[in-house]
């Protein structure tokens, strides 16, 4: 791959992994060694991509100890393009996958609600309070995926936690982090309520109810990836 091709993808793919909400207006995006190794690309290309961000306004670049790319608005005039360019060549494989995590994490939930201690369900409830408490959409997403961590670690199953990141992975554009739109209060209410629910399922120890509301559940980061796809395509601003 030539380096400027392999520049745009990375360009695509960071205009898009914004427009869905993987990182929010003011988070800050991965060091840049971190990105080499999630996107398999060498740090120039990663340095050039970035630097075309900046120079679209979507992030801004901050020196210091606390300095790095922070994301400055999740949509900008490129974005459009990018998500096209991103999502649509791949959009049956992204079908696929929306399909494969639901049965995955459906198996996760049912494996958790199984196999849970009586320790397993604090860092349940403390992540369940914090997603319930939170203010602002990057509090709702770190809790969120807190929540989503400690039923993976009640499976006591290391390759279960490994598969699910695998996918969250690879469904958010080679980031393991939940798309989360533009932090609309209805996803969010409704996260909370399956988070609630699930976390009801495997303290009760009910697999088939921890199954079927956690393959529920995670239609929601499929949903938005559609809905932003299909604002796109309609020409709509996101």
């Amino acid at each position: 791959m030539r380096v400027a091709s392999a520049v745009d993808e990375v360009s695509d793919r960071l205009l898009t992994a914004i427009a869905v909400g993987d990182f929010l207006p003011g988070e800050r995006l991965p060091a840049e060694r971190e990105l080499t190794t999630l996107l398999h690309v060498s740090r120039p290309t990663v340095r050039e991509a970035v630097a075309r961000l900046q120079a679209l306004g979507v992030i801004e670049i901050r020196r210091g100890r606390n300095g790095g790319a922070f994301v400055r608005d999740s949509w900008s005039e490129s974005s459009g393009a990018a998500v096209r360019r991103t999502l649509l060549p791949r959009w049956e494989e992204f079908e696929q996958l929306f399909d494969l995590r639901g049965l995955v994490e459906g198996m996760v939930a049912a494996t958790a609600a199984r196999r849970r201690r009586p320790e397993d369900l604090e860092p349940m409830r403390e992540s369940l309070a914090a997603h319930l408490a939170a203010r602002t959409p990057r509090e709702e997403q770190a809790a969120d995926s807190a929540f989503h961590q400690a039923i993976c670690a009640a499976t006591h199953n290391p390759q279960i936690a490994l598969l699910s990141r695998d996918l969250l992975t690879r469904i958010s554009l080679g980031f393991p982090i939940e798309p989360w739109g533009k932090g609309e209060r209805s996803h969010h209410h409704r996260a909370g309520q399956g988070h609630t629910a699930l976390y009801e399922a495997v303290a009760a120890g009910e697999p088939e109810r921890a199954e079927e509301i956690a393959r529920e559940h995670f239609l929601i980061s499929a949903e938005m990836i559609r809905d932003v796809l299909a604002r796109v395509r309609a020409g709509e601003p996101t």
